[in-house]
């Protein structure tokens, strides 16, 4: 269902179509649009999408039917021995196929790409990305060519967490030493589906926007909570602390969306551990 002053995402594809494509996709179905999927195995897609099985990495998909909106969500992988990850030759090969340029193209991304530059102060969109590590140049490389080839619009998940995503709790349960000093930020996965289908929606979307919710906090106030809701002790801390990770700023994302169903990790994680806040 398409509001007035929206605009409908029409046949939408997904590439790369993993966990959060699939959750994206179908909420798109369910509100009555036609959903495609590329990925290398598409056999456990939902019924209502239309797949395509195709390894972008290695050639274009052929008789692509011409698309409304696009979402890609392919993760980074590291640099081969020419240097390229897999959005040089994905992204490439998405673009031949396409019959027609879509209105709305998405590029997931990850804010991995400030690893580079910890600090307390809160980054904004306006703030230069600082990869440090292989992955997060391939993710700056992949925004920059989304962006050259197709007119992408970036959106920059941190920590992405829900039911499936439960690595905090796992590692809670198991007393994995952690840095309680470390700066985090993160972004429920159903607010994270929410945002994509609001940019898909949008007349004008920002070109980019930061996925985060509204409680960066050290990591040692989340697992504490865990811990909690648990019923046990938290997990060790690690010695010596390094008091690193980044501040970002969620302003952006929520003028785009509105208020957030989980807008702390206190929200989703007394959901995800049953019983509310």
């Amino acid at each position: 269902m398409t509001v007035p002053g929206e605009r409908s995402p029409g046949r939408t594809l997904l590439v790369g179509c993993g966990k959060l494509g699939v959750a994206l996709g179908e909420r798109l179905v369910a509100g009555g649009q036609e959903v495609l999927a590329i990925r290398r195995t598409p056999g456990a897609l939902p019924s209502g999408f239309r797949s395509i099985a195709q390894d972008l990495r290695l050639a274009a998909p052929r008789d692509l039917p011409p698309c409304d909106s696009i979402v890609i969500t392919l993760p980074p992988d590291a640099p081969d021995e020419d240097g390229e990850g897999i959005y040089a030759a994905a992204l490439a090969h998405l673009a031949e196929a396409l019959p027609s340029h879509p209105s709305r193209v998405l590029f997931v991304s990850s804010t991995r790409v400030f690893e580079g530059r910890p600090g307390p102060r809160p980054l904004t969109e306006a703030d230069a990305p600082a990869p440090a590590g292989p992955r997060a140049h391939a993710l700056l490389d992949g925004e920059r060519l989304a962006a050259r080839l197709l007119g992408a619009r970036v959106i920059r998940p941190a920590g992405i967490y829900g039911p499936g995503r439960e690595s905090v709790i796992r590692r809670v349960r198991e007393r994995v030493p952690v840095d309680y000093s470390r700066r985090t930020n993160r972004i429920h996965e159903h607010d994270l589906v929410r945002l994509l289908d609001a940019m898909l929606r949008a007349e004008d979307p920002p070109p980019l926007v930061h996925a985060v919710d509204q409680a960066p906090v050290p990591m040692g106030e989340v697992v504490t909570f865990v811990a909690d809701r648990l019923g046990g002790e938290a997990p060790p801390r690690i010695e010596p602390e390094g008091n690193g990770g980044t501040v970002l700023d969620g302003a952006l994302m929520r003028e785009v969306l509105g208020s957030l169903r989980f807008p702390s990790f206190r929200e989703g994680y007394a959901e995800l551990l049953g019983g509310s806040d």
